[in-house]
């Protein structure tokens, strides 16, 4: 990789804040040159990375090469020129483009309980999963209207349980919501989409 302005270092230790990473990166690489700029990210995606801008290449280079595999937070550092100039320096010799932006997808949302339609058949979910059919039974024939409960096959944990009317139905929904079947598995009832 040809020498640049930029060095990109990963491998850095996760769980270390944002600030205190710059703050000590910039401690540890300003014995090499002016710095212009430390780039790192929180997002999942860039996490364990970070940028560093010096003045000049002679600067990357000699911390690039100083600081190669240095143990920074218990995990050694992996060293590159970046493969492009930053924007900073971009800027600086005229070649600055601005990057299209990114178009945001955005994040689905589970629906709230209850936001389906209310219909006579309950989708049971968060149930251990040794959970079976008569245990299911036994919590849901207390309410009236009850006909019957089916395991989904292949997806332990959860089931489907049938009332006669929807208004039967939401009683149990509305009085089981929330019932420890065990001390670690609250159910969790939705209508089921039909």
């Amino acid at each position: 990789m040809e020498p640049n302005n930029t060095i990109y270092i990963n491998n850095l230790n996760e769980k270390v804040s944002q600030t205190e990473l710059r703050k000590q990166l910039f401690a540890i690489f300003s014995q090499f040159g002016k710095i212009l700029d430390i780039l790192s990210k929180k997002t999942l995606k860039l996490r364990g990375q970070a940028f560093v801008v010096f003045e000049n290449e002679i600067s990357a280079t000699k911390a690039l090469k100083s600081m190669q595999g240095f143990p920074f937070f218990e995990k050694p550092m992996r060293i590159q020129y970046a493969k492009t100039d930053s924007d900073i320096i971009a800027k600086r010799k005229g070649t600055f483009q601005p990057r299209p932006k990114r178009e945001r997808v955005p994040k689905l949302k589970r629906k709230p309980e209850g936001s389906e339609t209310p219909n006579s058949l309950l989708f049971v979910q968060e149930l251990p999963p040794d959970a079976n059919e008569i245990m299911v039974s036994m919590l849901f024939t207390q309410f009236q209207g009850y006909k019957e409960t089916r395991m989904i096959p292949g997806r332990p944990g959860m089931a489907f349980v049938d009332f006669m009317d929807e208004s039967s139905a939401t009683v149990a929904k509305n009085t089981l919501q929330g019932f420890k079947v065990s001390p670690t598995h609250p159910m969790h009832i939705m209508y089921a989409k039909k």
